[in-house]
């Protein structure tokens, strides 16, 4: 009689939690840095500053990519088997690299990166104004805490409003089609391009995630910087940055769109593509 077993193991439950405490810590980071910057920073230098935070948001990725090439030519049980005892390499299809080690790296990693986020004002001086004196400050502050607090009352109050507003806004949600369309076709090459690699070129799974972070990645560092180079120089107001990067769009989707005469011969499997024989 065959033996049956079924997976039992409740370990995802853990990966789970740890990714929805990682999004709870990096969700706050866009929204907010960006008022961050906007309320502290002059107007012409502020497409700047977004163009170098969009930068590292693209470098992170590229670097964890590295690290991910790094980590999956290394055995999943690494610590636990003996180099001698694997008999197959990075480039069998049942091989299984150490993907737990990247999280852990990452996850310490973060957590040093998030030490100084406590050592940040919780307000700054606008580039460009010089500071108040002390008396005037602290003649200010027991004002500003009532508005504060006033402030948040009516925040909680006005919340529904501005939300139905935002979804009844035209511009606003053809933002959101779009950005998340976009964010849809980078997930898909990040999540099929690397078995993609190994099945039609024959690259072990950390080859092809290091040619993804090679090629790819760059080339977005160039173009967030760059960007807010060029609107910082011409002084680009909203509506010009909306027709650029509408014709930027436009180039970069027919760009893809040749893609589709990029044609490979399909690789022989056996049982798919040819016969056993």
């Amino acid at each position: 009689t065959e033996c049956e077993k079924e997976p039992g193991s409740l370990l995802w439950i853990f990966v789970m939690v740890g990714n929805i405490v990682r999004g709870m810590g990096e969700t706050p980071i866009m929204p907010l840095g960006i008022s961050y910057l906007e309320d502290f920073a002059k107007a012409e230098n502020s497409p700047f500053y977004l163009s170098c935070l969009q930068t590292a948001t693209v470098i992170g990725p590229f670097l964890g990519l590295l690290l991910a090439s790094f980590c999956t030519e290394l055995f999943v049980d690494i610590g636990s088997v003996g180099a001698d005892e694997i008999t197959i390499t990075a480039t069998d299809a049942r091989w299984v690299g150490a993907w737990w080690l990247g999280i852990l790296i990452c996850a310490l990693l973060n957590l040093l990166v998030g030490i100084p986020f406590w050592f940040l004002p919780k307000s700054l001086v606008k580039e460009g104004e010089t500071n108040e004196t002390e008396e005037a400050s602290e003649k200010s502050v027991a004002p500003l805490q009532e508005n504060d607090k006033n402030e948040t009352k009516q925040t909680m109050y006005d919340f529904m409003p501005f939300l139905k507003a935002l979804f009844h806004n035209p511009v606003y949600m053809l933002f959101i089609c779009i950005t998340v369309l976009q964010f849809s076709a980078f997930d898909g090459m990040i999540s099929f391009m690397p078995k993609y690699l190994e099945q039609q070129f024959g690259k072990s799974a950390s080859d092809a995630i290091f040619l993804i972070g090679v090629y790819n990645l760059p080339v977005l560092c160039v173009g967030y910087f760059s960007g807010g180079l060029f609107m910082k120089k011409f002084k680009i107001n909203v509506y010009q940055a909306a027709n650029i990067a509408f014709w930027v769009s436009l180039l970069e989707y027919l760009l893809y769109f040749a893609a589709f005469w990029t044609v490979c011969d399909t690789s022989p499997v056996a049982g798919l593509t040819v016969s056993y024989q």
